[in-house]
């Protein structure tokens, strides 16, 4: 049977050494092995925890071998990374377990020359612990959250320093799994009923959302007949805001996979037509799929470039423009992201205003435009809406909102109403 060590050991390789996305690399790798479900469990939690402190883990590494992990073989390191990991971070696994098992994995492999200093390196760690940084200057804050210092920095001049600690303390806990009840279908309480007696543990946060606990919600019969779809609940709020009503028209600029689509449509109880725009085609089958899995039949997907204007659409009541950011308000869910370059985000912010110019030609006077983000760069947030009101005299906003993990429960996010004079 597949060893849930070597499978994480694996799947970081691909990752930290080939770029690879960290959800199909683990995905690929656990279909095609013969884990069983607890092995998957270990490697899943093995894999993610290590892209999650990977920046600590690393400073303790360097603690402890005196030359450093630069020259460090990609196999040596990424064991040494998964066995302390579990040293640092889990209660349930035997430190002796995590040392054996790390040895046990370079004695099989091309690195077998390494075993003893592997063992070593953990033994001394298991000896002498290495104590974290606990003042709040960049580089500490940095180490002791994982966090790449340029974020830490940029983070440190947009919001205050217990905000910026809180919202780091929780980037590093599991991220809530919301459901958005289709209310066209059954009601929240309907659907708990149906999940409890499934084996779900289940919560009712409101008329339209359900939270499952303690477990990942599988494709079963009540998601295959269109009972509900996963969505984080700031990007519910996100669609939300634009207030759609029945019998309105509305653009989706950047709409796959389609939850703030199926949410308004649910909103506007199948009446009306929102047009779900995706540049990739791929992209835009799941926004169809997904509709017609929910029987939302008002949403009407196209590919379409955000960037590029198209007139044969013609005017909408309502444009959501939910653009491409750097991601930052989701990196409990998604690790990798801290690990990007920071050019590849600066980048994003023409691009954003670019997309937010062109939703200001598709909406008809009186008529509204939410502009909304993943991440709490204020760059590609409150100034993208200032250069934007700047330039277009016609739009006013209306209200603003940034959602935080740690006093809102969903991801970090940020919304702006526009309206249209």
């Amino acid at each position: 049977m597949a060893n849930a060590r070597k499978i994480a050991v694996t799947a970081l390789q691909r990752v930290n050494c080939d770029n690879a996305y960290s959800n199909i690399t683990l995905n690929e790798i656990l279909s095609a092995s013969d884990a069983d479900s607890n092995e998957r469990a270990l490697a899943t939690l093995l894999f993610y925890g290590v892209l999650d402190r990977k920046i600590t883990l690393d400073f303790v590494l360097n603690s402890l071998i005196k030359s450093g992990i630069k020259k460090l073989k990609p196999l040596t390191l990424e064991t040494l990374r998964v066995a302390l990991y579990q040293l640092m971070y889990t209660d349930k696994i035997p430190p002796s377990a995590a040392v054996n098992e790390a040895v046990k994995i370079i004695k099989k492999s091309k690195e077998s020359f390494n075993a003893s200093f592997v063992n070593g390196v953990l033994r001394n760690f298991l000896r002498n612990p290495i104590e974290l940084p606990q003042d709040n200057s960049v580089k500490s804050v940095s180490i002791r959250y994982s966090c790449p210092e340029w974020i830490i920095d940029e983070l440190f001049n947009d919001y205050d320093v217990d905000t910026v600690l809180a919202f780091l303390e929780n980037s590093l806990k599991p991220a809530p799994l919301t459901l958005r009840v289709n209310t066209a279908k059954l009601t929240a309480d309907e659907l708990i009923t149906k999940l409890n007696e499934s084996g779900y543990e289940t919560e009712k946060y409101s008329e339209c959302t359900v939270v499952v606990k303690g477990s990942v919600i599988k494709e079963n019969e009540l998601f295959y007949g269109g009972a509900f779809f996963v969505q984080d609940l700031s990007s519910q709020k996100c669609a939300e805001t634009l207030s759609v009503k029945k019998g309105e028209r509305i653009l989706d600029m950047c709409a796959a996979p389609g939850g703030k689509s199926f949410t308004m449509a649910v909103l506007m109880e199948n009446d009306g037509e929102i047009v779900s725009c995706d540049i990739h085609s791929h992209r835009t089958k799941l926004i169809l799929d997904g509709a017609k899995r929910l029987g939302l039949e008002i949403i009407k997907p196209l590919c379409q470039d955000a960037t590029v204007f198209n007139s044969d659409l013609g005017e909408f009541d309502a444009v959501l423009c939910d653009v491409p950011c750097s991601g930052l308000g989701i990196i409990r869910r998604k690790p990798d992201i801290k690990y990007k370059d920071k050019i590849d985000f600066t980048e994003l912010e023409s691009i954003q205003l670019s997309i937010l110019e062109n939703a200001a030609r598709y909406v008809k006077k009186g008529g509204r435009i939410v502009y909304s983000t993943c991440t709490l760069r204020k760059n590609e947030n409150e100034r993208i809406i200032n250069a934007f009101l700047d330039k277009n005299s016609a739009f006013s906003l209306k209200e603003s909102k940034t959602y935080l993990p740690q006093t809102d429960m969903g991801d970090g996010f940020f919304t702006a109403l526009l309206i249209k004079k």
